[in-house]
């Protein structure tokens, strides 16, 4: 068990097992050094955790808190990626978190800061500390909040 593992631990987040791809695509990709994720949704046990728009059906804390579990998603992949070892993390280069938002709705960076701050929090902050895009957008896949992929480098 590493730190990564250790940190995941205290914080009380088990990681699922990377879901499979939904459509026509791979859930990661390397080339070398570096690993992409695709898109990850709120997904959590199988089910999306929320669902709508944000600043209409899902409030700014219940977006911020689909954005972690994106965030976890992404982390579930990135273990897949690293064939189980979340210390083979150099660091975590960028993320885009798309969020799908009321038309009078300006607060995406404010969402985007739920998985920012969960990969802070589990990677520590000279590895999990990005550079990132906050992207509002009319909808996504099944309806839900939040979408983030990123960009990871490997020891």
């Amino acid at each position: 068990m590493g730190a990564v593992d250790d940190r995941l631990a205290a914080a009380g987040i088990e990681l699922p097992e990377a879901p499979p791809p939904a459509a026509a695509y791979v859930p990661w990709t390397r080339t070398g050094n570096l690993v992409f994720t695709a898109g990850q949704i709120p997904v959590k046990d199988g089910s999306p955790i929320s669902a709508g728009k944000v600043g209409a059906d899902v409030s700014l804390e219940e977006g911020q808190a689909a954005a972690r579990q994106c965030a976890i998603n992404v982390l579930a992949q990135l273990k897949a990626a690293t064939d189980g070892d979340l210390d083979r993390i150099a660091r975590i280069v960028k993320i885009t978190v798309f969020v799908a938002s009321a038309p009078d709705f300006a607060q995406q960076h404010l969402v985007a800061n739920g998985a920012s701050e969960l990969l802070g929090e589990i990677l520590g902050d000279e590895v999990g500390r990005h550079a990132r895009s906050a992207v509002g957008t009319a909808v996504l896949p099944l309806d839900v909040p939040v979408e983030v992929e990123a960009v990871a480098e490997l020891r």
